[in-house]
C-alpha cells in the first residue's frame, strides 16, 4: 500500500511539472482572446484583502477629493472655486501646492506596521501593487492627441508606455492597478501590446496581476480581476474573478480635512462590505487618503487596526475561500453570508452573521445548510463546541450557549463552522 501511494505521488508529481512547464511557455499575443486566457497568480485570489493609498498634492488642499485639480480648473466646481477665492491668492496655481506636500512625518515602518495589522496579507507577505493613470487631465500633448481624435499617439509614446515600462522594470509590483483610461480605445494606449510584455517578458510575469481599465468598451470584459465600477459589489456571484475597490471615506479617495464622521464607514459597514464581497468570488481594496504631512489619520488606522483584529480570529472564513456554489447568502435569515475552504473536504461551511442578525436570544436558525445528527458546529472566538437541531426539509437551529461580554467574539460579524454539511455539491 505505501509503494502504491508513493508511485501515485510520484506520477502526480510529474504530471503537475509537465503541465507547469507548460504554462511557463506559453506565451501570450497581443489581443485580449489570448491575454484574458492567463490564469490569475494563486496570490491574488488567497489574499483577498488589500490596501489603497491615494497620497498627492491634491493632499494639500486636502478639500473635495483627489480630483481637486480638475475640479477648480477643468469642471469650474463653483464650491471648489469659492474655496480657493476665499484661502489663497488670485494667481495662486495647482503647481504651488506642491512645495506644502512636505511628509516629514511619513514613516514607512508605521505604514507597514498598520497594513500588517490591518490583515492585508498573503500568510506573512504583503504584495505590493503600483496604481497608474493613463492620462492627465492637462498635459500638453494629451490635450492635442484629444483635439486629433486620438489618431496621434504623441502622449502615449513619450509618456505613458515610457513611464509604465519603467515602474516595472524599476519597482517590480505584484499589481499593476490601471485607471484613467475612459476617453480613448485601447488601442489609442496599446494596452494589450504592453499587457503581453507584462505577461511574456517583464521580471514580474509570473507573480503580477492587472486591472481592467485600459481602454474604452474594456472595463468590465478584459483584463486579469474585473473593478466594473468603483466600489463594484454586486451581491451576487460573478463568472469571473473581481475586486471591490473602495474608500473608508464614502465621498473621496484622498484625505479631506473637513470630512464628518458621518462620512466614515463604521466597523460594521466596513465588515459587511467584505464578507458580501468575498461570499461572491470578490477581492476587496480599501482605500485610505494620508495627509500631505504623511500621517495615516487616527480614523483609518483604527478601522484597519480593528478589521484586522477582527480577521485574527475569523480569518479562516476569509482567507484562501471560495464561495459556497449552493447559496452565497442564507434562503432564511438575512445578512447571513457563506464561503467554504479552498483546501480541505467539501463538507465544510462557513456562516458569516452579520451584527445586524447575530442572534439575541437563545437560537440562530439558517436556512440554507443541511445538516444530519453528525455535523460540528463551532463559533469563532469561543471555546467550545455549539449543540445544533437539523430543521426538517433542510436548515439548521444553532443553541447560542450563555456568553458574557467578555467570552462573545467581536460583534461586528459572527463566523459559524459547520461542519459535515449534507448539501450537494454545485459546479
Amino acid at each position: 500500500m505505501y509503494k502504491m501511494a508513493r508511485t501515485i505521488v510520484s506520477l502526480t508529481t510529474n504530471v503537475f511539472l509537465l503541465l507547469f512547464s507548460l504554462a511557463l511557455s506559453v506565451k501570450y499575443e497581443p489581443n485580449w482572446d489570448s491575454l484574458d486566457k492567463r490564469p490569475l497568480p494563486e496570490w491574488y485570489d488567497a489574499s483577498k484583502v488589500g490596501i489603497f493609498i491615494h497620497w498627492g498634492v491634491f493632499s494639500v488642499p486636502s478639500f473635495r477629493s483627489e480630483w481637486f485639480w480638475w475640479d477648480w480648473q477643468g469642471a469650474k466646481d463653483k464650491d471648489v472655486i469659492a474655496f480657493m477665492q476665499e484661502n489663497y491668492r488670485p494667481d495662486f496655481t495647482y503647481a504651488d501646492f506642491a512645495p506644502k506636500f512636505t511628509s516629514e512625518f511619513f514613516n514607512p515602518e508605521q505604514w507597514a506596521d498598520i497594513f500588517q495589522a490591518s490583515g492585508a496579507q498573503n500568510k506573512t507577505s504583503i504584495h505590493f501593487g503600483l496604481y497608474h493613470s493613463l492620462f492627465e487631465w492637462f498635459h500638453p500633448l494629451y490635450l492635442q492627441d484629444k483635439a486629433n481624435k486620438f489618431t496621434t499617439q504623441n502622449f502615449v509614446k513619450s509618456k505613458t508606455l515610457p513611464e509604465l515600462y519603467e515602474i516595472v522594470n524599476q519597482y517590480k509590483p505584484d499589481v499593476i492597478w490601471s485607471d484613467g483610461d475612459w476617453e480613448a480605445l485601447d488601442t489609442y494606449w496599446n494596452s494589450t501590446e504592453f499587457i503581453a510584455w507584462l505577461y511574456n517578458e517583464s521580471p514580474v510575469k509570473d507573480t503580477v496581476v492587472t486591472n481592467d481599465r485600459w481602454g474604452v468598451g474594456v472595463m468590465c470584459k478584459h483584463g486579469g480581476f474585473l473593478t466594473c465600477s468603483d466600489r463594484f459589489n454586486p451581491g451576487k456571484l460573478q463568472k469571473r474573478k473581481w475586486e471591490n475597490a473602495m474608500t473608508i471615506d464614502k465621498q473621496s479617495w484622498g484625505y479631506r480635512r473637513n470630512a464628518p464622521l458621518s462620512d466614515y464607514l463604521t466597523m460594521d459597514e466596513l465588515i459587511q462590505t467584505l464578507v458580501e464581497t468575498v461570499s461572491c468570488g470578490g477581492n476587496i481594496l480599501i482605500n485610505v487618503g494620508p495627509t500631505h504631512d504623511g500621517r495615516i489619520p487616527p480614523v483609518f488606522e483604527e478601522r484597519l487596526r480593528q478589521l484586522g483584529s477582527w480577521l485574527k480570529i475569523n480569518g479562516e472564513a476569509i482567507y484562501n475561500t471560495d464561495p459556497w456554489m449552493s447559496h452565497q447568502n442564507d434562503t432564511l435569515t438575512p445578512n447571513v453570508w457563506y464561503t467554504t475552504p479552498v483546501f480541505g473536504p467539501a463538507n465544510i461551511l462557513y456562516a458569516i452573521v452579520l451584527s445586524s442578525s447575530i442572534p439575541r436570544g437563545t437560537t440562530l436558525t439558517l436556512g440554507a445548510p443541511r445538516v444530519d445528527n453528525q455535523a460540528t458546529v463551532t463559533l469563532f472566538g469561543y471555546n467550545g463546541t455549539l449543540s445544533y437541531k437539523p430543521v426538517p426539509g433542510g436548515g439548521i437551529t444553532i443553541n447560542i450557549p450563555n456568553m458574557s461580554v467578555k467570552d462573545a467574539p467581536p460583534t461586528w460579524a459572527w463566523v459559524f463552522r459547520i461542519i459535515n454539511i449534507k448539501n450537494k455539491p454545485v459546479h
